[in-house]
């Protein structure tokens, strides 16, 4: 091979050499670019997914939500934001303040045991009711049943007060009321089911739709927030005249011999 053609082969082989390292570095610039890209979607990702949560965390449960509703009244209220519910009759010259959470097991073995003395004594006029309704087991327990069942009573009420007070009685049955640690009237199908066994309310369309919707939710929080602001502590509680009745053992009157001789008393004062 002459001098010149091993130079100039030299000369090819260093170009070659040349031109597949350019290629290369090209390449490693690519995939450096590429590496860089990804980390930075990646980091997007990331990101966009602890903003995600963070708003998830930080939207507002539905009852936070429903605070903000629309206020409804139901009908057969009065009073500020509707929430002064009497039943009975009108010519009873005494009233009876109940104050009742409707997954309280107290308030159901009350209901159990005395409920039919109070509907006698509401029919023959003796005193009438104003009902109070707490949720106060929600917070407690985390739970959402009380809110629920008492926005459903509300739908009831809406019905009329004789409707109210029987689906309040069936709500608190030994058949349909729950364990306090079952959020059971969490369900909208499960308080139809036990307003099914009302007259007023079997297959009521109009209920049905109003615990659906949630059509007195609001209500139910507003009227829950009177409870609170009442200074009673727990369920049930019954004043008569601004004075807590008691039983023979301090407590709530949770016998019909106590409930009478409470409530006796009461009226004679």
């Amino acid at each position: 091979m002459s001098q010149r053609n091993s130079k100039a082969a030299k000369t090819a082989a260093r170009e070659r050499l040349r031109e597949e390292r350019e290629r290369q570095a090209k390449r490693d610039k690519v995939k450096r670019q590429v590496i860089v890209a990804c980390s930075a979607v990646g980091v997007l990702a990331i990101a966009g997914g602890i903003g995600y949560a963070v708003v998830q965390n930080n939207k507002p449960t539905y009852w936070e939500a429903a605070k903000n509703d629309k206020l409804v009244k139901p009908a057969n209220t009065t009073g500020t934001n509707g929430t002064t519910v009497v039943v009975g009759k009108s010519t009873a010259k005494k009233t009876l303040v109940e104050y009742e959470d409707p997954r309280c097991p107290i308030c159901a073995q009350f209901e159990q045991t005395v409920g039919a003395t109070v509907k006698t004594d509401l029919d023959a006029g003796k005193y009438k009711i104003q009902y109070i309704g707490a949720t106060f087991i929600d917070n407690n327990g985390a739970g959402e049943g009380s809110k629920n069942a008492l926005s459903a009573l509300g739908a009831a009420l809406n019905v009329s007060p004789e409707a109210f007070f029987e689906y309040k009685s069936a709500l608190y049955s030994t058949k349909y009321h729950p364990e306090e640690t079952d959020d059971k009237f969490k369900s909208d199908a499960y308080l139809i089911k036990v307003a099914n066994t009302v007259s007023a309310l079997k297959n009521n369309t109009a209920f049905q739709k109003a615990v659906k919707e949630g059509t007195y939710d609001k209500w139910a929080l507003t009227m829950s927030e009177k409870f609170n602001k009442s200074g009673v502590t727990g369920t049930p509680t019954f004043k008569m005249d601004g004075k807590t009745l008691t039983g023979s053992d301090g407590n709530a009157p949770m016998t019909v011999a106590d409930f009478t001789t409470a409530i006796d008393a009461a009226l004679k004062a």
